[in-house]
């Protein structure tokens, strides 16, 4: 017998409670993912909330069983058997916003969050509301009393920064209302509290809860909703309507389909909850006629959404054109604008040329957007709010643009694209195939007559991202004042000008220009017979080029109606958001904050030192000191920066500096701040031996053309230990072959993993982000304890505030045996680890 009732967080947590997760269940294990789907709905629940306090948002069921240690008094104790993922979460978000409000607003909200939701503060013996596994207690203890060492790399640690790193990027012309937030989590997330008696067989709930067996999708629930409406009729309409909708669209393109149609009456709905909204409406139809027009008309968009979907069935050839570029930039949150505007052709109310236009203007707004660096911020948001927001009495193309222009949408205006593309550190920005369209894009626009086949080409840093003497010498030239080569290096070399597309990016790598030149010379490539043009290649060149592209892209790209206004701005919320991602136990420079945001290290230093910022003691001079002008925000403190640091893990030298292992680099940065995304198509692998060859010829081809030949005998000396041990060589598809150690194939019953990829540019990387979700290096332990075995390596130093990164060493240190040997045991423990059988 269960007792089963809605509840919200604030009942679980009120009064003497305590909910222990117990020791047999899996350690705490959401991602970035699932933590940005409960912020979202949090973020619109709270502004929901705003006009009817009485609306909740439902996040699932708790299941609880009473501790068989419970008093006739006391606390009462619970087992947590279901649901401990998401009590967690929403404790450690208790947490950031406990210490947001008290550092922004007043110290008094620590106290009163802590012994409201978190402490039971007059039971020292059950002091803790929430007790998690074992393995996460530590993380989740430092969180909770707050100490230098929150928000470490574990995943705690990282649900922690996430959380603050959301509170602290406030929109300032949209701020988040903080105590409204704070409601929505303790008021609003409304949960099923299911509780067993004493005598319940508890693990028989918990099966029954999650071994349900196939489920039904949403399109198969309103498909079968849909004909129990049509008792007369449902045969014809399925053979004469359905049948051939079913033909068009596969199961999850008809969920899309029926998702999409919602979203054009009300933009919020999930796609969760497209069977529900759809039987809402439906409810409100009578007869079978009027069912039968709505399949009708669902046979109307279904042939509209296959055209998107296959923009190459479109007659039209400038619409077919806009239909697969979008396409290619694979973001499905303009989907229900590309329906309706298609809808709007079918039903005589808009062109062909009207509907292109339209088009153009979106893919416009993504490239613009992407240009400056805001790829992502809100998208989803203004995307699906188009059809229900924009004007109705304008002609749809500039009603497209009128919506986009207006509001903080980020439509970035001809003055934003010239700083922009002279600044911001393009290649970090968005996906990378996203990046490789728009260089591919700017080519096209050239009107060559000789195409290229896209597939072949990857992105060359001109000015390489490690440079060699010759290169260091180069741009040498260029410095000015106290700027160091590291400074000007880093602000230019992620930045559009330095940056071409071509089919020897592995061949050319860090060669000196005059051999780039030569080869970039002989291109079909507009993009690369400029820059074989110029005589040498530094800061003036690239600079000249950036502003050379940022005109082609404004007369390329229509920007925002002048309503937008032409403002320029530096993003310091995303500096804020990298910033409130550090982990403990690491620090960045100004420079490394600079190059993330386009800025200069000096208005960075000044922006610091007047203007709140997560974590702002972490940034550093580039040499790892503390800058002489560095003061504390509050007044009344005068403590050492360093003390703090060292407190919270980071070492320094005995002239003072901070150790550059654990320095965080603007490529990390933007992995922290989420600037870099990943493809949704992921990373190529495959095995490439043709000839049952331990080591695939192209990759070895480009490991002895790029290193010397020490270099590249200890690197394959390596690669043939993994073989032999069992492991397997996959390769990526890119220009540059890199090389996958692969431990496990995807059909294991645990799914791939693979502990490193080698660059045959000089990177031997460990992929720690991708073990993080890898049995059972998901085990932060395990992990953690892999990296102490790779700092046996003579030469190697990664810090453990990087154990949610992608760090990794030079080639070069293979060349020595005793690395070799090393790396080869420490490669046997992590496969022996992988491939255990599963319990």
């Amino acid at each position: 017998m269960v007792a089963a009732h809605e509840t919200t967080l604030r009942e679980l947590l009120e009064g003497a409670k305590q909910y222990r997760v117990p020791l047999y269940q899996r350690t705490y294990s959401w991602t970035e993912s699932q933590l940005g789907r409960l912020w979202e709905d949090i973020r619109k629940l709270a502004e929901e909330r705003a006009d009817d306090s009485s609306l909740t948002h439902f996040i699932g069921s708790l299941v609880l069983a009473p501790s068989p240690t419970n008093g006739p008094a006391g606390v009462s104790e619970f087992l947590v058997v279901d649901g401990q993922q998401r009590l967690t979460t929403l404790s450690i978000l208790l947490c950031a916003l406990r210490d947001h409000r008290a550092q922004h607003e007043d110290p008094g909200h620590r106290d009163r969050i802590d012994q409201e939701y978190l402490i039971n503060k007059w039971k020292p013996a059950h002091r803790l509301k929430v007790v998690p596994t074992q393995a996460d207690l530590a993380a989740y203890q430092a969180c909770l009393d707050a100490t230098p060492q929150a928000g470490g790399s574990d995943r705690v640690g990282a649900a922690y920064r996430f959380f603050v790193a959301q509170l602290s990027a406030n929109d300032p012309d949209g701020p988040l209302d903080i105590e409204r937030i704070e409601d929505a989590v303790i008021s609003g997330m409304a949960l099923v509290s299911v509780v067993a008696q004493n005598g319940d067989n508890v693990y028989r709930i918990f099966e029954s809860l999650n071994n349900t067996g196939l489920k039904l999708n949403q399109a198969d629930l309103l498909r079968n909703y849909l004909f129990m409406r049509l008792p007369n009729r449902g045969e014809a309409v399925y053979d004469s309507l359905w049948f051939p909708l079913q033909e068009q669209l596969n199961s999850g393109e008809l969920e899309q389909l029926f998702w999409l149609d919602l979203v054009q009456r009300n933009p919020e709905v999930k796609q969760t909850d497209t069977y529900t909204g759809q039987q809402k409406r439906l409810n409100g139809l009578h007869t079978e006629a009027e069912i039968e027009a709505e399949v009708r008309r669902f046979c109307r968009l279904g042939a509209l959404l296959r055209l998107i979907l296959h923009p190459e069935e479109e007659g039209d050839p400038e619409v077919r054109r806009r239909l697969a570029r979008l396409n290619a930039w694979d973001t499905t949150t303009v989907l229900p604008l590309l329906l309706h505007l298609l809808d709007r052709r079918k039903q005589g109310t808009a062109t062909s040329e009207q509907i292109a236009s339209a088009m153009l203007y979106v893919e416009s707004y993504f490239v613009r957007r992407l240009l400056i660096g805001r790829a992502t911020a809100s998208i989803n948001r203004i995307l699906l709010r188009i059809v229900t927001d924009m004007r109705a009495d304008l002609p749809v193309d500039e009603a497209v643009r009128a919506y986009l222009s207006v509001g903080r949408k980020y439509y970035a205006a001809d003055a934003s694209i010239r700083e922009a593309v002279r600044t911001i550190p393009f290649y970090l920005n968005g996906r990378a195939t996203q990046r490789k369209l728009v260089l591919q894009w700017l080519e096209e626009s050239y009107g060559s007559k000789e195409p290229v086949a896209p597939n072949s080409l990857t992105i060359e840093h001109v000015l390489p991202q490690s440079p060699t003497t010759e290169w260091r010498q180069a741009l040498g030239e260029d410095l000015q004042g106290e700027e160091s080569f590291a400074e000007v290096h880093e602000a230019l070399v992620h930045t559009l000008g330095n940056l071409t597309l071509t089919g020897y990016n592995a061949e050319l790598s860090n060669s000196s220009f005059l051999v780039k030149r030569a080869q970039l010379g002989k291109s079909g490539i507009s993009l690369n017979r400029e820059i074989a043009e110029q005589k040498r290649w530094g800061r003036p060149e690239i600079h000249a080029r950036a502003d050379a592209l940022a005109e082609r892209i404004i007369a390329h790209w229509p920007g925002p109606t002048e309503e937008a206004g032409n403002r320029s701005e530096v993003p310091w919320d995303v500096m804020n958001k990298a910033l409130a991602a550090l982990p403990a136990g690491s620090w960045t420079s100004y420079g490394d904050v600079a190059a993330l945001i386009g800025s200069h290290p000096v208005p960075v230093g000044a922006r610091l030192a007047n203007h709140p910022a997560p974590n702002a003691h972490r940034v550093l001079q580039a040499e790892g000191t503390p800058s002489p002008s560095f003061r504390w925000l509050d007044p009344s403190r005068s403590d050492d920066p360093r003390d703090l640091l060292s407190a919270e893990g980071v070492e320094f030298d005995k002239h003072g500096r901070a150790s550059q292992a654990q320095r965080i680099n603007v490529e990390e940065l933007a992995q922290l701040a989420g600037m870099a995304q990943h493809d949704a198509s992921g990373q190529l692998l495959r095995p490439r031996s043709r000839r049952n060859d331990l080591l695939d010829d192209r990759f070895v081809e480009q490991l002895t053309d790029l290193q010397d030949t020490q270099v590249a005998h200890g690197t394959v000396t390596v690669l043939e230990a993994w073989t032999r041990m069992g492991g397997m060589l996959f390769y990526g598809s890119g220009g540059e072959t890199s090389c996958f150690l692969m431990a496990r194939g995807k059909d294991h019953e645990l799914g791939n993993i693979w502990p490193a990829t080698i660059y045959p540019s000089g990177k031997f990387e460990i992929v720690f982000q991708h073990l993080s979700t890898r049995p059972p290096f998901d085990d932060i332990t395990l992990r953690e304890e892999f990296r102490q075995r790779l700092n046996d390596l003579p030469g190697v130093r990664i810090a453990a505030a990087k154990l949610a990164l992608r760090p990794g060493f030079p080639l070069e240190l293979l060349a020595k045996a005793e690395a070799r040997e090393k790396l080869i045991e420490q490669l046997g423990w992590f496969y022996q680890r992988a491939t255990r059988p599963v319990a």
